[in-house]
């Protein structure tokens, strides 16, 4: 497992773990559009996410010498592969050096490690834990900061994946609206399209805080069943959509958190989420204390733009309009409000409808992700 000074370490303790959050903010130290992931929460995701309870995951830090200089994690997704009736192993968590030795040590590392769990299919990434988290490599788009939940590398990741002997599985497209530059078309023809809608007994409303819990549970079905036709989606167990929910509502706007019910079903819903990304951005290694908790309280004054999280239509309630009175409402708070940007996505790249329906209304597919395979 050695190549020279440079050792691969399975991370197993409390210490090795921080040392694995924290190299990122190592590695990107001056870069202007780098964003530090919340310690606490990639902590948590690691260690204590519903996903650990049916599926398993092994970190690992690259040392050269005493110096670390890069990070994977190995991850074995079984409700993926039972769902898609494969054999695959994802990775994940990799930042590293511009050394492809070293990328390289750290592919195998994983790959060793998913051989031992029996995985036979492929080797996909990047991906963190699923498509239902953080994922793909960003390979256009390099000027600017990521909004949130959304990825972040340097352009030599590109080398160091493709020379690795990765090969392109599929891209997710990030949009981007910037200031009043949209088509509000949707905007005007809102009452239209309402009256249309009521027409068939679908209304649209805010998502009910008060009764977060039944809320989740009517929008989890709707989650799993509208995106259930995605190139590697897996359905979110309840434990995972809960985990999920609980920290969507820790940021929501009831404004961008729109349900549509048919008779007091839930057929779509949309969530736009306020880019805490601006505030994130200033917090030092992504620890809330002593200065960052007091920054994510009193700093919502600084965000500047929305992300559209999530859109989604229930089979058999796709053609009604529904579609366009989520997003004209999204538009119209976002102008009430007075944001100076919006973002969507990312959508994948051969989902022709949903993407020709964000260019009409003016959309800039200005970052690519990409998820690479290669057989194991």
């Amino acid at each position: 497992m050695a190549s020279r000074m440079k050792r691969i370490v399975p991370v197993n303790s409390k210490k090795e773990l921080a040392a694995f959050i924290d190299f990122p903010h190592d590695l990107y130290q001056g870069d202007p559009n780098y964003v530090p992931e919340l310690f606490i929460a990639q902590r948590d995701l690691l260690t204590k996410h519903p996903f650990h309870k049916h599926n398993k995951l092994q970190c690992f830090l690259a040392f050269d010498g005493d110096k670390i200089v890069g990070r994977i994690a190995a991850i074995l997704n079984n409700a993926h592969n039972e769902y898609n009736h494969v054999n695959d192993g994802f990775w994940g968590f990799f930042d590293c050096i511009n050394d492809q030795e070293t990328a390289k040590l750290l592919f195998k590392t994983a790959a060793d490690w998913l051989k031992e769990q029996e995985i036979t299919g492929k080797f996909i990434g990047p991906v963190n834990f699923s498509t239902n988290e953080a994922c793909g490599l960003l390979i256009k788009g390099f000027d600017s900061p990521p909004v949130l939940m959304f990825t972040y590398n340097a352009p030599y990741y590109i080398d160091l994946v493709e020379k690795a002997g990765f090969d392109k599985q599929i891209d997710l497209i990030g949009w981007h609206w910037e200031g009043q530059n949209y088509d509000d078309k949707s905007v005007k023809l809102l009452d239209a399209l309402q009256e249309r809608l009521k027409r068939s007994n679908v209304v649209i409303r805010k998502v009910n805080l008060k009764d977060f819990k039944n809320e989740t549970i009517k929008l989890r079905e709707v989650y799993n069943s509208a995106w259930d036709k995605n190139t590697g989606f897996v359905p979110l167990t309840d434990d995972e959509f809960d985990w999920l929910a609980k920290d969507l509502k820790l940021i929501l706007d009831p404004d961008f958190a729109l349900v549509a019910e048919q008779d007091g079903k839930v057929v779509g819903f949309a969530v736009a989420l306020p880019d805490y990304n601006n505030i994130f951005q200033t917090i030092k290694k992504g620890r809330l204390f002593p200065t960052g908790l007091f920054k994510l309280l009193f700093g919502k004054g600084k965000i500047r733009g929305i992300r559209i999280y999530a859109l989604g239509v229930v089979e058999g309630y796709r053609k009604l309009g529904i579609e366009a009175v989520l997003y004209g409402t999204i538009i119209k708070e976002y102008k009430r409000k007075g944001y100076d940007y919006a973002d969507a996505g990312w959508t994948l790249e051969n989902n022709i409808m949903i993407n020709k329906a964000i260019e009409a209304i003016k959309g800039d597919p200005y970052k690519t992700y990409r998820i690479y395979e290669k057989a194991i």
